[in-house]
């Protein structure tokens, strides 16, 4: 069963958006929750992505993805109408929801589209929603909207300053926990180092801290191995035991670490892809 593009636009650079059909996974899909998919039949790769979003009326979810190397780049080329070969979810573990009373959110770029399912489904259920987006600069801006409808407070950082505050999230964060009383809970996703930085934030403070993983991934049903990770001390898999897990616990340096196992093989097949890439038309 292929699953058509009904829509897609650009969010900001190299970052985009599409509503996709998948009428199961969009009935059965959780905040926290993520799809594999692959473009086509041929030996295509498969990659994780997080499901922003989901109208089961119209049988669609939607994914949020940055441009980064090939099959993101093939998604990004793709058009409405177009068919994705094979979408398998919904995976992993949703995330626990309940009204701890006030939650501090914090998203580091893309870790935004993620985010956003999980900081909504914290609101419906009564909690007192603080948000922080971080971006390197105006340019990688995204779903500012959608969060001050949601949101109590929202602050919003960029690297240069060159809209909003200038800062790095963790400066906000800290100023966060030092109020009185301090949040009850913290989610935090984004870069692997930022999220290793909102954790070391959060652990004086004793605020519990979750972030979402977003690691290697074949197959999504903790057979392959490409997702171990360690959380405190023991072996876990984040397509089965996560994605999000108590962020004090995770060994964020052996995680990336081996975040750049395949490095090299990433770097060549997004060059190749952009070097054959056709360009009829395209300097006209």
């Amino acid at each position: 069963m292929s699953h058509k593009i009904v829509r897609k636009r650009q969010l900001g650079e190299n970052v985009f958006w599409a509503q996709v059909e998948a009428p199961l996974i969009a009935q059965a899909r959780k905040p926290g929750q993520f799809i594999i998919l692959s473009i086509d039949n041929d030996y295509s790769e498969r990659i994780p992505l997080t499901i922003a979003g989901a109208d089961p009326a119209q049988g669609v979810i939607e994914l949020i993805w940055q441009r980064v190397g090939k099959t993101t780049a093939e998604l990004a080329n793709m058009n409405e109408g177009d068919a994705i070969a094979n979408v398998s979810g919904p995976l992993g573990m949703p995330t626990h929801i309940e009204n701890f009373g006030t939650v501090v959110c914090v998203g580091g770029g893309i870790g935004g589209a993620p985010l956003l399912p999980i900081a909504t489904a914290l609101k419906e259920v009564g909690n007192k929603v603080l948000t922080i987006l971080g971006f390197r600069s105006k340019d990688l801006l995204i779903l500012e909207e959608e969060f001050a409808a949601i949101s109590d407070e929202l602050i919003v950082t960029t690297d240069d300053g060159s809209y909003g505050r200038k800062a790095l999230v963790t400066e906000p964060l800290k100023e966060i926990c030092q109020r009185d009383p301090k949040p009850d809970k913290a989610f935090v996703i984004g870069p692997t180092i930022m999220m290793k930085f909102c954790c070391e934030t959060t652990r004086p403070f004793e605020v519990p801290t979750e972030v979402s993983l977003n690691t290697i991934m074949i197959d999504g049903t903790g057979m392959c191995g490409g997702c171990r990770v360690e959380v405190g001390g023991r072996p876990k898999f984040v397509c089965v035991d996560g994605p999000e897990f108590d962020g004090h616990e995770v060994n964020f340096d052996l995680m990336m670490k081996r975040m750049t196992a395949y490095k090299h093989q990433e770097t060549t097949a997004y060059d190749d892809y952009r070097k054959h890439e056709c360009r009829i038309g395209l300097d006209e």
